[in-house]
């Protein structure tokens, strides 16, 4: 079995860090294609031993990109084309079937309920991807919740997998030398009482409500990672507050794959804490120097970043995480669910301060999401994909097909709708416009 894993972009993220964990355990070949942006976990990936190639896609209409990704797939001559992201799952899924390829696999890392990779869904959005998702063989959803989402879009029952993301927990460990040194390289106090949060700085993940939050704590610090549009205007909320010097915006930082934390200090000029030259922790080192945990954002498809904060024995206050939610509370007993309310989350975190939270065991919720498990899944899904579906002519012996079970459509039948013909209520400049 060959695989291609094609992807919207490399750059820091959890659905990019996610590849990269899978790929060091897949027992199959595998190569990697990104439509743009051959970012860090481009780079990882490569020096992990996988193959990676780069579409050069110039925009989310380059329609010149669907032709050299089908020439791209055909040449390969691969059995399985998995796609990830929204854009990349569009272009790939037709890409794939117009060069013949016996099986499609998508994986959907980040639909919410009105948001798809932190943008807001419209209905070209839902038109597009229904269209190019029955050109597919499985879908697979990384939480029991994404799967009930993509039942009410229409996505028939039998192609959608549970295959939940997982993560090395061992690389979120508690350190306390490394709590220390990154405490002493951001200038902060041993002592002080310090909040921590992570994710992309977009509209959708609300850090605004943790920033203000801490802002109405006097002495606390927030070291917040991560890299977006919002950045300055949360900069801009610290300092209107008098808490410039107590908000602590760190930048993008990696660390989900690489982050030892014996080198818990590093990063780049972009990373540098407030822009004053000194390189910024990455994740687990961040999450060594913090007392809590927050992830405001209401609706996640998995909850990545609270799962690596209980790895490594916090507290974590957190407004979505269906990786916790979906298990008995005994799973997660460091983890509490807060509404969208900045009083409430100052209110559980002054609470906190004043119990002194220490560190906590690390919970059986973080055993159950290792990263092997979720690779072991995802070959049972690959294995019947393909024994669904006939062999190429001319390529590898085929797995008879299941009784019940329809099979691949044929690349004839391969074609996009106009969403112009499906207008969304409110304006949206293209369908594609999701990463």
């Amino acid at each position: 079995m060959k695989v291609l894993h094609v992807i919207t972009d490399l750059d820091v993220g959890g659905a990019e860090q996610q590849l990269r964990l899978l790929l060091r355990r897949l027992p199959v070949p595998c190569e990697v294609l990104t439509l743009t942006s051959p970012g860090p976990v481009a780079e990882g990936i490569e020096a992990d031993g996988t193959p990676v190639t780069h579409l050069g896609m110039t925009g989310n209409r380059d329609l010149t990109a669907l032709p050299r990704l089908t020439r791209l797939i055909r040449d390969g001559g691969y059995d399985l084309v998995h796609t990830h992201l929204y854009r990349a799952c569009v272009y790939g899924r037709v890409a794939a079937r117009l060069a013949g390829v016996r099986a499609v696999v998508a994986t959907e890392h980040s639909l919410g309920d009105a948001v798809i990779e932190g943008r807001r869904l419209t209905r070209g959005v839902r038109t597009l991807y229904r269209a190019t998702e029955r050109l597919g063989t499985a879908t697979v959803a990384v939480s029991d919740t994404v799967a009930a989402r993509l039942r009410r879009w229409g996505v028939p029952e039998q192609r959608i997998h549970v295959v939940p993301n997982g993560i090395e927990a061992h690389r979120f460990g508690f350190d306390p030398g490394a709590r220390a040194l990154v405490r002493t390289r951001l200038g902060l106090p041993l002592d002080a009482f310090v909040v921590g949060g992570a994710g992309r700085l977009v509209p959708g993940k609300r850090f605004d409500v943790l920033v203000r939050a801490v802002t109405q704590l006097p002495g606390v610090h927030l070291l917040l990672a991560g890299a977006g549009p919002e950045r300055d205007m949360l900069r801009r909320m610290a300092e209107q507050f008098g808490s410039g010097d107590r908000i602590h915006l760190l930048g993008e930082r990696d660390g989900a794959v690489d982050g030892a934390v014996d080198g818990a200090v590093g990063g780049t000029a972009e990373g540098a804490p407030d822009g004053r030259g000194a390189a910024g922790p990455d994740i687990p080192g961040l999450l060594s120097a913090i007392d809590v945990f927050v992830s405001p954002s209401p609706d996640e498809a998995f909850g990545l970043a609270v799962l690596e904060a209980l790895a490594s024995g916090l507290h974590v206050l957190y407004g979505s995480c269906p990786a916790v939610d979906e298990l008995p509370a005994d799973q997660a007993p460091g983890a509490r669910h807060f509404g969208l309310n900045v009083h409430e989350l100052a209110t559980a975190l002054r609470e906190l301060r004043r119990q002194g939270p220490g560190r906590l065991p690390v919970p059986p919720v973080v055993r159950r999401y290792d990263i092997a498990r979720s690779a072991e899944a995802l070959m049972s899904v690959y294995e019947q994909a393909l024994a669904d579906t006939p062999a190429r002519r001319g390529g590898p012996t085929a797995v008879p097909p299941r009784q019940g079970r329809a099979a691949a459509l044929p690349p004839a039948s391969v074609s996009l709708p106009d969403p112009a013909r499906s207008p969304d209520p409110s304006p949206d400049p293209s369908p594609l416009s999701n990463r």
